[in-house]
């Protein structure tokens, strides 16, 4: 589907005005969106608006890193969006120009509609320009980021409120599906920073310094993402390695209980084994009282040892 907004040199504000229009001297600047696009509407790229061949490339083939790239007069920008079931990226691809935006996305995008209506309903955002397009478009991208990282942050704070009533085995496994959530909106949020932070130290596009402050803001907010982001893997690290640490410690108290019960046993089992072994000539084994002796060393043995493991401490 593609839709345009198109802004006269009197200021007003057209809704889906044919394409071949917008070239109409009377046009101050426009925005065209294409959504879904058919194979039709994506030849427009190349045939009406003349993109260079490798934006137009990846606008239509895998998913590419957020960057900006500058062809000539037209500048091009990848942008993620996030899927909020998922945590999957989603590409939107901007062209920026003299007088106009267009954003290209293969699937439908909750974040330009929201800017499209914004710009619709708010007519006085025009006058802004189609710069000001661009920042709609990107700070609703962002905003859209810190649900998602609240949710991670709801579910941290749930563990650590029921961490005793959860057996270590499945706190594990929650806390590294989070580490692997964060990883993915790492991999979107640290790109789109860099990005934001290109547009506004940017000489090449023009505009930009007149709305400088609207794209700070945006920075500022990804600045404050990241800075979440890695608070909360360090907060799961240190979550992991506290539960590696109190399993660990299970294990060694596991480990000291069969060693005391091993140490006590083995010169047991050994005297014992001697008395097993049946000879013919073992002097012991005709003295009437020999079964009742050998209890008794065994006893003795045995007391002796526990004795001398509790005065190493091995039983604290």
């Amino acid at each position: 589907m593609l839709r345009t907004i198109a802004v006269t040199n009197d200021l007003k504000v057209i809704t889906d005005i044919s394409i071949t229009d917008l070239t109409n001297s009377n046009i101050k600047w426009f925005w065209v969106d294409f959504n879904s696009p058919t194979e039709e509407e994506t030849k427009l790229l190349e045939t009406f608006f003349h993109f260079h061949p490798l934006a137009i490339e990846d606008c239509l083939h895998f998913l590419q890193r957020p960057k900006l790239d500058h062809y000539d007069a037209d500048h091009f920008f990848v942008l993620h969006s996030i899927d909020q079931k998922t945590l999957q990226a989603e590409e939107i691809d901007l062209f920026i120009g003299i007088n106009f935006v267009v954003s290209f996305h293969l699937s439908n995008c909750r974040e330009v509609d929201e800017a499209w209506s914004r710009i619709i309903e708010h007519k006085s955002l025009s006058e802004k320009g189609h710069i000001f397009v661009a920042y709609s478009i990107m700070d609703k991208l962002v905003d859209n980021y810190f649900p998602t990282l609240y949710q991670i942050e709801d579910q941290l704070n749930e563990i650590e409120d029921n961490v005793k009533n959860e057996s270590v085995e499945k706190l594990m496994d929650t806390i590294f599906d989070i580490r692997s959530d964060l990883l993915k909106l790492r991999k979107t949020v640290l790109p789109m920073r860099e990005l934001l932070y290109r547009v506004i130290n940017s000489e090449k596009i023009d505009g930009i310094k007149e709305q400088v402050v609207y794209f700070t803001d945006i920075y500022d907010h990804l600045l404050k993402l990241s800075e979440m982001i890695e608070s909360n893997r360090e907060m799961t690290a240190d979550m992991r390695d506290s539960y590696i640490s109190i399993n660990a410690n299970r294990m060694n108290k596991i480990m000291k209980t069969l060693t005391v019960m091993t140490s006590i046993f083995i010169p047991l089992t050994f005297i014992a084994s001697i008395y097993g072994m049946n000879f013919e000539y073992m002097p012991e084994l005709t003295w009437r009282w020999g079964y009742f002796g050998v209890l008794w060393v065994l006893l003795g043995v045995g007391s002796i040892m526990i004795f001398w493991l509790w005065r190493k401490g091995w039983f604290k």
